[in-house]
């Protein structure tokens, strides 16, 4: 299951049906059907039916992999167990939110304070809990509800449009949110838009914006996912709820990559449905336009419901006496000397790994769900064994039940902990010895690198040793594989110079060699292991008639093929389209396999063999392309 990227405002929205049609390569004349409907602000889950019968139900988790909680989603009011109408698929998976209705979460509370038990703080968290439970009663108990907003795997085709397909679900049995249809245009979303927003107070479930998505299935299809979203669709949020409050001080946070950000702290306010009591101020130029003081009355909001910040001064509520910020010269955490760096917009401290936040946020980013994500052991426990000195380093995690009890306490006998606790966290470090190249590349923590970069590392080297190997090879002085890291689509020189000094640093070093010692790293796979350009390096030049270069990228990634940005000795074949010009010429130089658009397409889909490579000349000595 993929996530949504956002629209803030009526712009985003028309650089999204832009990016639509630059994709697609659509005549100006060619309408771009969106479907739009109410963002649900929920836990999202997928439900898996065979011959209409529910037969398993999970949460997204990190997208590739959720928690089974078919029980649980059994005590559901309004989802179907069985399905009922015409045309029911042999298999069929249907993805949706669950959620708790406003007057629903109300009513739990009152009996909840009836019971002289604490209330809970907001729907979202309460379904979130709810559908977790291992107690099927308790779920039962928190009234949840369903709404259906999309489908995956499916064993025949279900429809040519959004809107038929959730017409076609709601015939099966499903519950759809209120407010959705088909939008001609960007005129006609942006007053779906401002519609729903206007109901929103009137509606029992929250939600926080409105998603548009591409109608055409095919038009889907075509434009496929960049990163972890989906490129036929948006989420267009909400302003922001905002709320008054008073900013006592400002402390220094210190990040994993070193970074001093400035935060915060508030007299503890109400706002977008918790109680927000810090907030980042982002770097001291935010601090100084915006004219933030400690004592300030200030205006806090969630931004995207999420991260809390602070967005402008009160500065007729300013007290007497109160002084400009002064950035720290210093790390607060280690003594080290701060510097900013020309060009950038943060501070950071110098004192890499002998810097304890800096250790302590590598270790709580490496046990992070979309890292190494391993069960019962999170940011408060990392934070435990880390002050007690049981972990100081990723690999000490792999040997905790090695040495559980030498020096320290056993694990079964510290507070708050006992034998089956213990046990189960061993269980869970213990199968988290294997884990895919790109999710341990993620976890490393290297400025700069997130899961997509990490994917496309995985993607280029395979394997955790010829990653490493063209890494060092790159270190090394007059490094040549630092050209071949930047030729990799989407990683640049700033991305390519982090994972060089990641990689250069000994001590890294040393920790990556213990883990390698201990772990299991899996080979990446591709995506379609059985497609004849799977693991091929592809060049694209010169202009392409039948689709735009970005969705040629798109469609030779899907089919696991590597797209380079130049052509190299590596490069397996050459692309070339109308007025193509030094890439073609270098691969006629190398004897790089050279192919039409048509014989590409009639490659990639197997429906033609690829042609031999001609031996050819040098390589440039400056190798230019």
């Amino acid at each position: 299951m993929l996530s949504l990227g956002n629209a803030l405002n009526d712009d985003d929205l028309a650089e999204f049906e832009g990016r639509v049609r630059r994709f697609l390569n659509l005549d100006e004349e060619e309408p771009v059907v969106l479907y739009g409907e109410p963002k649900i602000d929920g836990l999202s889950a997928t439900l898996h039916y065979h011959e209409g019968r529910l037969a398993l139900g999970a949460t997204r988790g990190d997208g590739e992999t959720g928690e089974d909680v078919t029980e649980n989603l059994r005590t559901l009011r309004d989802l179907p167990h069985t399905l009922t109408g015409a045309d029911v698929p042999e298999r069929l998976e249907v993805r949706g939110e669950v959620y708790i209705g406003l007057a629903d979460f109300a009513a739990l509370n009152r009996e909840r304070e009836a019971e002289g038990e604490e209330a809970f703080v907001n729907p979202r968290n309460t379904a979130s809990g709810g559908l977790r439970q291992l107690d099927t009663a308790l779920t039962a108990k928190r009234r949840l509800r369903f709404f259906a907003h999309g489908w995956g795997e499916v064993s025949e085709a279900l429809g040519e449009r959004q809107g038929d397909v959730l017409a076609r679900l709601a015939a099966w049995g499903f519950a759809l949110a209120p407010h959705a249809r088909r939008c001609a245009g960007l005129d006609e979303a942006r007053a779906l838009h401002r519609e729903i927003e206007a109901v929103r107070p009137s509606l029992d479930f929250e939600i926080d914006g409105v998603v548009f998505k591409v109608d055409r299935l095919d038009w889907q299809e075509r434009l496929g996912a960049a990163g972890r979203a989906p490129r036929w669709a948006i989420a267009y949020k909400f302003p922001a709820e905002q709320a008054e409050t008073v900013l006592h001080r400002i402390s220094i946070s210190v990040g994993r990559t070193g970074a001093l950000t400035p935060v915060a702290e508030l007299e503890p306010v109400y706002v977008g449905g918790v109680t927000v009591s810090r907030a980042t101020l982002h770097n001291e130029d935010v601090i100084a336009e915006r004219g933030i003081r400690a004592g300030d009355t200030v205006v806090v909001q969630r931004a995207g419901d999420v991260i809390p910040q602070v967005v402008r001064v009160i500065e007729e509520k300013r007290p007497a006496g109160s002084e400009p910020f002064v950035p720290p010269a210093v790390c607060p955490e280690c003594g080290s000397h701060a510097v900013r760096e020309e060009g950038e917009a943060v501070r950071r401290c110098t004192g890499g790994l002998i810097c304890p936040a800096q250790a302590l946020e590598r270790l709580r980013h490496f046990v992070a769900r979309d890292a190494f994500d391993i069960e019962g052991l999170g940011a408060k426990q990392i934070e435990a064994f880390w002050a007690e000195g049981r972990v100081k380093s990723p690999a000490d995690i792999f040997d905790i039940e090695e040495k559980d009890g030498d020096p320290h306490t056993p694990l079964a006998e510290r507070e708050g902990w006992g034998e089956t606790s213990a046990a189960n966290l061993f269980r869970a470090i213990e199968a988290r010895r294997r884990i895919s190249l790109d999710r341990f590349i993620h976890a490393l923590g290297i400025r700069h690198v997130g899961q997509t970069t990490a994917r496309l590392l995985a993607r280029r080297y395979r394997t955790v040793d010829d990653w490493r190997e063209a890494m060092e090879a790159a270190a090394a002085p007059e490094g040549e594989s630092l050209e071949a890291l930047t030729d990799i689509d989407g990683i640049g020189p700033v991305v390519a110079q982090a994972i060089v000094e990641f990689v250069a640093e000994p001590r890294n070093g040393a920790i990556l060699d213990a883990l390698c010692e201990r772990l299991d790293i899996e080979p990446f796979e591709a995506p379609t292991a059985d497609s004849p350009v799977a693991g091929k390096t592809v060049v694209f030049t010169g202009k392409l008639q039948q689709m735009t270069r970005q969705e040629a990228k798109a469609r030779a990634e899907a089919l696991g093929a590597q797209v380079a940005g130049s052509v190299s000795r590596a490069t397996d074949y050459v692309v070339a389209g109308e007025e193509a010009g030094s890439k073609l010429k270098r691969a006629e130089a190398l004897g790089v396999a050279v192919l039409t658009e048509d014989e590409w397409l009639a490659v990639a889909s197997g429906e033609a063999p690829p042609p031999a490579a001609e031996p050819g000349g040098e390589e440039g000595s400056d190798g230019t392309a």
